[in-house]
């Protein structure tokens, strides 16, 4: 009968409709010397729950504390901040001294002939963007005419 009533538990927990008993019912029956010789072959899957129950795991984990981490961030960031401004300022001091030395003249006949030139530019440029104007007076002054406000 005890056989009988054990294959029906059977069937219900491979089908997953049993309760916490009933397994617990199932494993004390295979962890026992009576197992019928036919049912034999689950003793093993019940016998192992029995020794994973009493496992317990015993390593030792060494965990690294924030502290620790955000220290070595920290230094991390200074230092990836260093070698920015070391390589900006290494590529950029040539920049520096071509820029304070625009302008500077040691013999003054060159500077005055440096100076007359860029105002002959400056004058150019200037005249040009007159010519411009006196299209717009035209345009204004036609505009004027045609339009009586």
């Amino acid at each position: 009968m005890e056989f009988n009533k054990m294959e029906a538990l059977l069937e219900k927990y491979f089908e997953g409709e049993t309760s916490i008993a009933e397994e617990n019912e199932l494993k004390n029956y295979f962890s026992s010397s009576n197992v019928a010789s036919h049912l034999e072959q689950y003793k093993p899957l019940f016998g192992y729950f029995v020794e994973a129950k009493n496992e317990k795991f015993e390593k030792n984990i060494s965990f690294i504390s924030k502290k620790k981490k955000m220290a070595w961030l920290s230094i991390a960031a200074t230092i990836v901040v260093m070698i920015g401004i070391g390589t900006y300022t290494f590529l950029n001091v040539n920049d520096v001294k071509e820029n304070k030395e625009l302008g500077t003249y040691e013999d003054p006949k060159e500077a005055l002939e440096a100076t007359q030139k860029a105002l002959a530019m400056l004058s150019n440029n200037v005249n040009t963007g007159i010519e411009g104007m006196q299209y717009i007076k035209v345009y204004e002054m036609t505009k004027d005419k045609v339009f009586i406000d």
